[in-house]
């Protein structure tokens, strides 16, 4: 696991899915922290239009750019609507925030060749 967190930290484009404007919240802090540490963060959440002055995008399919890597911020149902997005899209990168991870998300991941980190979480990393 500690060889594919180099590999997804070493990326520059992350989607943060969950990201929110609630300061209380982990989808709050996930970006603001990947921000503060050099990354290009692209948040999504359906509900906003921007965070911190930064354009936020409903869903994956709505961002302009291919992100590196998805780091899921949000209950694990919509971690599971999420994956068939990436799965769609290409994005194999995938990082399931605690909180956001499942059995089955880890299995579809598997299941699907896509790389998943977890039982971590980014911002410690």
């Amino acid at each position: 696991m500690q060889e594919l967190i180099r590999e997804f930290m070493a990326q520059k484009r992350v989607a943060v899915v969950g990201a929110t404007d609630d300061h209380e919240k982990y989808g709050y802090e996930t970006f603001n922290n990947l921000r503060r540490r050099g990354y290009e963060v692209y948040p999504v959440n359906p509900r906003l239009k921007e965070l911190e002055g930064v354009e936020c995008y409903p869903t994956l399919a709505d961002i302009s750019v291919m992100v590196d890597v998805v780091d899921f911020v949000v209950p694990p149902a919509v971690t599971a609507e999420t994956l068939e997005e990436c799965l769609r899209l290409g994005l194999d990168r995938i990082w399931l925030q605690p909180g956001s991870e499942s059995k089955a998300a880890t299995v579809f991941c598997h299941k699907n060749k896509l790389k998943v980190a977890h039982n971590t979480c980014m911002m410690r990393n």
